[in-house]
């Protein structure tokens, strides 16, 4: 064997992605808002790029309107609503609960309290309620200096979890002086504030309206016993007869676990639809890019073409090149990136149309594969076109994968259920509960079966447990409690 050098030609086949590809690739995974951050960058760099006006962005010219959603002979509509018009989504439903977003671009004043307005105009945060009530108490420098530090370590609830040990070594204090600090916060308003645990803090509430007796406070100790409904042992350990446990329960349940959420931020903005599905008939429905929220780009053609003229020299003339090309490309790719949006989601209401007409019973399962066969679409561009969307349909806003789910086998070789529409029927199946009637996940079973859903128990559990809803067990002491 030789050792040398030499050159040779090999001819093979391979993908390569352009920067033009990479960028309409990266725009289509962006929802309305990160795309709007994205379109002022560009906006900025590129001199040739104009926003449309807002005459010009009322109906897009480039996305085409295609024929209107309509029942197929397998999705007759359900009984119902077929005769009420479209109007906004209002309070949002169960799900969108769920579909929370942070607020983007804030402005560098409201990350900065805004000023003296901004600070007037909000109300106080917890610690500034807290520091405010502890100015006006008598405390000793020292442990004023720990109170004004242990505020700003309170949860979201409003405790303090720490030990005073492992607080007072952080703070390089004496415990007594954390003790005293920690004691004056749970004498502010809301009451519990700075609390361990929950006993301490439901034990300060009680103590602020003299209702901590002996026979609550042993009550306090025994929480666990409350949450199982275990009365004969409360009645044994408290030494208090059946009613007066549950005239006790009743005044826990009356008090504030969570004392510090009544000074919690604000709610975070609601999320804005990419996409509006509308009625428009009896049977027929339309579905919609959201203008108001879809940034819209024109190339400046005439103020290139004057100033190139006015460019003798080479690079100058290859940087306005590469600028009008590159808002060219942009143009292109958001027009690219809306109609395949636009594709995608009519495919998927052309299949779950029985979801408009009678809500998440009427799902179908559905994966990304059937819609990329409707469409013609790769898998992974339907992945990236539904990623982070949102639509506003009649019966709330839902994230566009929302419409995905997997199968479940029917009995007698009927059609499949979908999972989402398993988990509604769970719900209201334990919603028509009674205190006498709970049911279990054998018995969820059953009643699943009789409706030609074939489901184990726990898959029934796994969903239950997906919608937050307790097990048999405690759905039964709970109803045991408020009666």
């Amino acid at each position: 064997m030789s050792l040398g050098l030499r050159l040779e030609v090999r001819q093979s086949q391979g993908l390569v992605l352009t920067p033009q590809l990479q960028q309409a690739i990266r725009l289509l995974q962006l929802n309305n808002l990160e795309l709007e951050a994205v379109v002022d960058k560009e906006l900025s760099e590129n001199p040739f790029l104009l926003r449309a006006e807002a005459r010009q962005a009322a109906s897009p010219p480039t996305v085409e309107r295609e024929p209107e959603l309509s029942g197929r002979p397998s999705l007759a509509p359900g009984r119902g609503g077929e005769d009420e018009g479209w109007s906004p989504p209002g309070a949002p439903v169960a799900a969108d609960r769920r579909l929370r977003v942070e607020k983007r671009g804030a402005a560098p004043e409201e990350e900065n309290d805004g000023g003296v307005v901004g600070r007037l105009a909000r109300p106080p945060s917890l610690a500034e309620h807290l520091r405010a009530q502890l100015a006006r108490q008598r405390l000793s420098p020292e442990v004023a200096g720990i109170a004004e530090q242990l505020v700003h370590w309170l949860d979201d609830d409003g405790y303090l979890r720490e030990d005073d040990r492992e607080l007072a070594a952080a703070l390089r204090a004496r415990e007594a002086d954390v003790a005293a600090a920690r004691a004056a916060i749970m004498r502010c308003e809301p009451i519990g504030c700075g609390a361990r645990d929950l006993k301490s803090c439901l034990a300060a509430q009680l103590a602020e309206r003299n209702r901590l007796d002996p026979a609550m406070a042993t009550l306090l100790d025994h929480l666990p016993l409350v949450a199982r409904a275990d009365f004969a042992a409360l009645q044994r350990i408290c030494r208090v007869d059946l009613d007066d446990v549950k005239d006790m329960i009743a005044e826990i349940k009356r008090l504030d676990p969570r004392p510090g959420l009544s000074h919690a931020p604000a709610e975070p903005v609601e999320v804005v639809p990419d996409v509006i599905v509308r009625r428009t008939g009896r049977r027929s429905w339309r579905v919609e890019l959201d203008q108001a929220t879809l940034p819209r780009l024109l190339v400046d053609r005439t103020y290139y073409a004057e100033i190139s003229r006015r460019c003798s020299e080479r690079r100058e003339r290859e940087f306005l090149s590469e600028r009008y090309q590159a808002a060219n490309w942009l143009v292109k790719a958001l027009d690219q990136r809306a109609r395949t949006i636009l594709r995608v989601t009519r495919a998927i209401f052309a299949r779950q149309i029985g979801f408009l007409e009678r809500g998440p019973s009427g799902l179908r399962p559905l994966v990304l594969r059937d819609i990329a066969e409707d469409t013609g679409l790769h898998e992974s561009t339907v992945s990236r076109a539904t990623a982070d969307k949102y639509v506003a349909t009649p019966l709330g806003t839902f994230p566009l994968r929302y419409f995905f789910t997997t199968a479940i086998a029917a009995t007698e070789q009927g059609e499949a259920h979908s999972a989402e529409a398993i988990r509604q029927e769970i719900r209201r199946l334990i919603e028509s509960e009674t205190g006498e009637n709970v049911l279990s996940d054998d018995q969820i079973v059953a009643a699943l079966r009789e409706r030609g859903v074939v489901i184990a128990r726990r898959t029934v559990a796994k969903y239950r447990e997906s919608l937050g809803i307790a097990s048999s067990v405690q759905r039964r002491r709970a109803k045991a409690l408020a009666s």
